[in-house]
Formats: structure tokens, C-alpha cells, sequence
């Protein structure tokens, strides 16, 4: 062995017999105290594809990186031919795609019954759980394999007809279905008994029966199991298990709906696992009480809601903080970035969700800084140049970028003689933390196992670099973000969790390995594939897919 070997693993060895407390580099790098580097930039832009054929209004990432899309089977004919007609499509269009993240390329896919306005659920195998839609959808289920990469799809599978409903995953691995149109109830699924349905009063209590305003409600797993629940202006914890409301929590002020058609949208802020048992909801935009009928008789656009809530419903008395947003937003998605911060996207200033009943879109995305004082969380973003109103989505990607697309506020695709024509594009929009010049800060390389999969409360070993080396005070974080999926500006399933770096350590100049413990419980984060950043000074890696299993059987899909 040479000398400069000897000394490269002594060094070695004395950094990983360091104590946590001692550890130096834990100490410069990961301490509480640790800054991140602020990007100075607005983001930016680009156009991926012109056209994928189709109106991208329900999104998904899979853990593939291939972002699964689709819109709804009785459009018509869409701008996606198949090569290879299926024997059993009578226009040899698809209404169905993969498209790959890395590649740029589609693959259109075969789907009959129809998804329109339905729900979804990554599954902890990486399947993707889709109920519900329209006509010939509204009680079905299907299924997206990753290993078939095809739809299997099963029609009367529901106990009711699901339209506009929301999903959440279960730290069981099942996944309760909530609501829909003209349903004041929930079921499970895989059901325990077929067609097993649950009544849910506070649905019923929530319908504005001129407007409904309480479609797509909001869904939050919380730390503790028990669920959050937001319909049209109130919430409420419920017991899953028990199958009863736990407690309800104040309306939000203002009397202002946030769901559908009066569509806000929701975010649970990221959790901790230094601190598991709290939970934070952030509740923005949406449209006034009346918008939708005023919209739809008189075509009257009601300036859109400018304000964001906050809640703790895991707090003893939990109550809401207001907040004003640079501008008024309906039909808004709101994204979680690897720093943590909301991405605020898509929308319009005036109106309601439905067929042209929106006008003026918003072309700039709102950072919000959850963390900053109140009175400096927001940050105008630069402007896209294409209008995303009604059925637009948008979801993180594996490379930070938050992918963007859909807008279709017609019966069926109409392209020329309206003033927001269907669009087919899908765009990335790239957060400050993508600029170049942060480039020799960014990790890069990031590994961890094999195999990629932990158990909960297990210690990860990550593996990463960077180019210029760690900075002095520049934090070292670890982030679990589990993918949406998005459509109707509800973002189901979408968390984040910070999780502790409790050492760090280099291995050469430019290579470090940071010891991570995994999300402690199912409750704080469902078993699953997430996507796992590593930051320096607020600037994330790209992520890799990291499954977080849970021992004993999950559910037979």
C-alpha cells in the first residue's frame, strides 16, 4: 500500500469512528444552524414537446421516469396515432401515454373505459391504482403496471360511480376513496367486502346544492394515522379505522370555497422526522361563493380568491392563519420542491372550473418560502407564454424540473375561433435552484444501496458528489418526496419529508457519504417509491428512487 493510500484510509477511518456530536463534517455541514445559498433567479422555461397528442389533464410520475398521462376516451379522435392498430379501437387513436423524461419520447397506450375527472394512488409495488371517470370509467379500476407497462383494467369494480373523487394512500398500503359527485361517502380498496361502502355525513354537509363546492376534497394523511379532510370552506380529522370524525376543525375565514368547481388548491408542508407527530396544511386560491353560477348563467368572471390559509390540525387548538397571495388564483396547482418551498402554477385570475368559465390566466408561477416570516413567503416567478386554464396539470419531476401541461376548456379538443384553444404542449418550468451557476454546488452521483429500498426508521447510506467539494456552512439535506398525482389542481398523495443526516462523511476529494435515518413510521410516510434529493446550500441532485418497504403483506392488487 502506498503512503498516500495509507493516509487516504486513515483519514477514512478516523471520520467514521467520529461520534455524531464530533463529527467534523457533520458539524460544518448538517448542523441546525447551517445556511442555504438563496438562487437569485425568477426560473425559466422550456417547451418539450409542441404536441403529445393529447391534453395532458391527469398526470403521474413513475418510478421509471416516465411520466404516465392521459386525458379521456370520448374527446374524439386525438393527435396520437397508434402504429399498431389495436384490433378493438375503432379511430386508432390513444387517449393514453408514456412519455419519457430522459428521452423526450411517447408511447401512446391503449385505455377503453374512460378516466375523465377521476383519481389515482401509487401503489408501494410502483403500479398505479386509477379509479373512477366518466360513463363507461365511473366504477372502474385500472391498473398501470410498471413491468407490463400496460393498463389492466376492471370495470364494476367500485361500489359506486366515482367522478371527481379524491385517493389517499393508507400506511397499510390500501387506499381510501372519498367523495364524488352526488357520493357522501368512502370505500377502501382492495375492499374487504366487495362493494363495502361507508356513509360520510360531512360531504352531504359541505354541497352547495346550486354548486357542489365540495368535489375533489382535499385528502392528508396525518403523522398519526388519521386523515384530514377539507371540503368547499370546512375540515375536519378523521379516524380511517374507527370510521368516524375525531374532531372538527374551524371553517376557513372568509366563507370563500376552495374545492371544486370553486377549485383552490391544497398542500400538506413538509414533514419532519425530528419532529413526526406535527403536520402543517397550506390551503390557496380558489373562487367566491356564487362564481360558478354567475360564470355559467350571465358569463360574469368573479375576480379569483388572493388568499392562502394555514393550519396545524395536530396542534391542541388548531386555527387558521391567513395569508394574501401576489395575485388572485383559481384552478392553481401547487407543487412541494425539493428545498420545501410551493410551487404556486397554472390558472386563472377570474372565474370557476367548468367549460368557459374562466377568464384572464395567471402566466406566473408564485414561489412560496414556508419557513420565511409571514409577509415575505411569496416570490413571482418568470411568466410562461402559454395560458394553462381549466384540465391543465403540473408535477415534479426526478430532475427538480416541475413539468407543466394540459388546458382544455371545451367539450372536445377545439383548436381555432376561441381564446384559450386545447392545448397539447407540455412545458418544464426549471426553479431558481436549476440555474447554472450553482452548478458546482449541486450534487451529483447520488447512490444509495443497492438495494435502493429501506425500512422505516433504517439508516441509509447515500453516496454523492460534488464538483467544487461542500462549502463551509452550506447545509447538507436529505429529502423523501413522494409523486403526485395531479389533476384538477389537487395533487394527491404528494408529501415531502426531511429526513436527519446523522453523519457525514468524506471519502475523497470530491465524494461524500451521508448517514440518513429513514421516515420512522407508515404513518409519516406510506410504504412506496419516493424520490430522494440530496441538497447542498438549498441547491438539490437530481433524485433517485428509493422504495421505503414495510415488513408483513401488502394488499393483493
Amino acid at each position: 500500500m502506498t503512503l498516500s493510500s495509507l493516509l487516504f484510509f486513515s483519514l477514512l477511518l478516523l471520520y467514521t469512528l467520529q461520534p455524531t456530536s464530533g463529527n467534523i463534517l457533520s458539524s460544518l455541514f448538517s448542523s441546525p444552524t447551517a445556511t442555504r445559498k438563496s438562487p437569485s433567479t425568477a426560473g425559466e422555461w422550456r417547451l418539450l414537446s409542441s404536441s403529445i397528442g393529447i391534453v395532458a389533464m391527469h398526470m403521474q410520475l413513475l418510478p421509471d421516469n416516465r411520466l404516465l398521462t392521459f386525458d379521456r376516451t370520448d374527446f374524439g379522435l386525438s393527435n396520437l396515432t397508434f402504429r399498431d392498430c389495436p384490433y378493438y379501437f375503432l379511430d386508432c387513436t390513444a387517449h393514453s401515454l408514456l412519455f419519457d423524461i430522459s428521452m423526450n419520447t411517447i408511447t401512446p397506450l391503449p385505455l377503453q373505459s374512460d378516466p375523465w375527472c377521476s383519481s389515482a394512488a401509487l401503489l408501494p409495488n410502483g403500479s398505479l391504482l386509477q379509479t373512477g371517470g366518466f360513463n363507461t370509467g365511473d366504477r372502474s379500476v385500472r391498473l398501470f403496471s410498471l413491468s407490463s407497462l400496460s393498463w389492466n383494467e376492471q370495470p364494476y369494480s367500485l361500489a359506486v360511480r366515482l367522478w371527481y373523487a379524491s385517493n389517499q394512500l393508507m400506511p397499510d398500503g390500501t387506499v381510501i376513496i372519498v367523495g364524488g359527485r352526488r357520493e357522501f361517502n368512502f370505500e377502501f380498496y382492495p375492499p374487504v367486502q366487495q362493494y363495502q361502502l361507508f356513509d360520510l355525513p360531512f360531504l352531504q354537509e359541505t354541497n352547495d346544492p346550486d354548486a357542489e363546492n365540495n368535489l375533489y376534497p382535499f385528502l392528508h394523511l396525518l403523522p398519526d394515522g388519521s386523515l384530514f379532510i377539507f371540503a368547499n370552506t370546512r375540515s375536519m380529522v378523521f379516524d380511517p379505522l374507527g370510521r368516524i370524525a375525531a374532531r372538527s376543525l374551524p371553517p376557513i375565514p372568509g366563507d370563500m370555497p376552495r374545492n371544486y368547481p370553486s377549485t383552490g388548491s391544497s398542500v400538506l408542508l413538509p414533514l419532519r422526522s425530528e419532529a413526526p407527530s406535527r403536520a402543517e396544511i397550506l390551503i390557496c386560491g380558489g373562487a367566491p361563493r356564487g362564481a360558478f353560477q354567475l360564470a355559467l348563467r350571465n358569463s360574469t368572471y368573479l375576480p379569483a380568491i388572493s388568499t392562502c390559509g394555514r393550519i396545524v390540525p395536530t396542534d391542541p387548538d388548531p386555527q387558521w392563519s391567513m395569508e394574501e397571495m401576489p395575485m388572485g388564483r383559481v384552478m392553481g396547482d401547487m407543487v412541494i420542491l425539493p428545498t420545501g418551498e410551493i410551487l404556486i402554477i397554472n390558472g386563472a385570475a377570474a372565474g370557476t372550473a367548468g367549460w368557459e368559465l374562466a377568464q384572464d390566466p395567471v402566466l406566473n408561477p408564485v414561489l412560496y418560502k414556508p419557513d420565511h416570516p409571514a409577509g415575505y413567503r411569496f416570490e413571482v416567478m418568470n411568466p410562461s407564454t402559454i395560458p394553462r386554464m381549466y384540465h391543465s396539470s403540473a408535477i415534479l419531476d426526478s430532475f427538480g424540473r416541475v413539468l407543466v401541461g394540459g388546458s382544455n376548456p371545451h367539450v372536445g379538443y377545439v383548436f381555432e375561433n376561441v381564446t384559450y384553444p386545447t392545448d397539447l404542449s407540455l412545458e418544464a418550468y426549471l426553479p431558481p435552484y436549476l440555474d447554472a451557476s450553482y452548478e458546482i454546488m449541486r450534487p451529483r452521483r447520488v447512490r444509495v444501496g443497492p438495494p435502493a429500498e429501506v425500512g422505516y426508521g433504517d439508516m441509509a447510506f447515500v453516496r454523492f458528489a460534488v464538483d467544487g467539494g461542500l462549502q463551509e456552512g452550506m447545509a447538507v439535506e436529505v429529502v423523501a418526496i413522494a409523486p403526485a398525482f395531479a389533476t384538477h389542481s389537487v395533487g394527491m398523495n404528494q408529501r415531502m419529508v426531511v429526513m436527519p443526516v446523522m453523519r457525514l462523511v468524506q471519502l475523497s476529494f470530491r465524494d461524500y457519504m451521508a448517514e440518513v435515518m429513514a421516515p420512522p413510521s407508515p404513518e409519516v410516510a406510506p410504504p412506496g417509491f419516493y424520490m430522494w434529493f440530496v441538497l447542498h446550500g438549498g441547491v438539490p441532485s437530481r433524485a433517485v428512487w428509493v422504495r421505503i418497504r414495510q415488513s408483513g403483506a401488502f394488499p393483493n392488487f
